[in-house]
């Protein structure tokens, strides 16, 4: 048996998986182990209570937009405890769709502006309301890299998104572009830091190719959960994935 136990909410896990960023639960299950930490995982879904309390880490993947239309009419509900989840510092990585709706706003592919959760700063339009020639109207897609500048680290994934995300006050960026486009093909950024919330476009996904970002959340939520025990052989851990 393990030594250690972490809970993750997979938010919306039924409805925000189409990129397979359920991918990334199985692959902080596998650093996890190493760790000497076992993961249980439960989706929260619509009209299910989300009790920041009740969890360690949190995941909250990616849609079409119909999907996170539906989504959007749900999470006020989940919105306080959302947001003590995140200001608490608890891990929370949020992909694509997740990352767009913990953030003020999102412009879908047709025009219409649909309400975030409102717990990060950040906004994102669409393509189309920028561009005019139809040629650069299409979405961001192909391999990307990026740099981390607090880590030196560099990530490695792949993009697919029609949104062009903008960060706000006290967000950083997860890292930046070295080759891609990234947030919004302008500014050289890519995803948000926010505390211990992590947003990214990456799919992949994200943590099968970039165990080090897998490490660093599982420390801290060991951290946030085990105040007092000794992580020392867990801060040492060389991780190498082998996905």
């Amino acid at each position: 048996m393990a030594k250690y136990q972490l809970n993750l909410a997979h938010l919306y896990g039924n409805l925000l998986n189409t990129y397979g960023d359920e991918g990334n639960i199985i692959a902080l299950r596998y650093y996890a182990k190493q760790m000497d930490t076992e993961i249980t995982s439960q989706i929260v879904s619509i009209e299910e209570d989300f009790k920041a309390d009740d969890f360690d880490l949190a995941l909250f993947g990616g849609g079409q937009d119909y999907e996170q239309m539906v989504v959007s009419k749900d999470i006020p509900k989940k919105q306080a405890e959302l947001a003590k989840f995140v200001n608490e510092g608890k891990p929370l990585l949020a992909i694509c769709g997740g990352y767009q709706l913990l953030g003020q706003y999102y412009v879908a592919a047709d025009g219409t502006k649909i309400p975030g959760a409102g717990i990060l700063p950040h906004y994102t339009l669409t393509q189309s309301d920028h561009r005019t020639d139809q040629a650069n109207k299409a979405r961001f897609i192909g391999d990307i890299t990026i740099k981390n500048e607090e880590t030196g680290q560099e990530y490695h994934g792949f993009e697919n998104h029609n949104g062009r995300t903008f960060l706000g006050e006290g967000e950083r960026p997860l890292g930046i572009v070295q080759e891609g486009h990234g947030n919004n093909g302008e500014d050289q950024t890519e995803g948000a830091i926010y505390k211990q919330t992590y947003c990214s476009y990456f799919h992949g996904p994200i943590l099968t190719r970039n165990g080090e970002l897998a490490k660093r959340m599982l420390l801290a939520a060991l951290k946030k959960k085990y105040p007092t025990a000794d992580l020392s052989a867990q801060q040492a851990l060389k991780i190498a994935p082998t996905f």
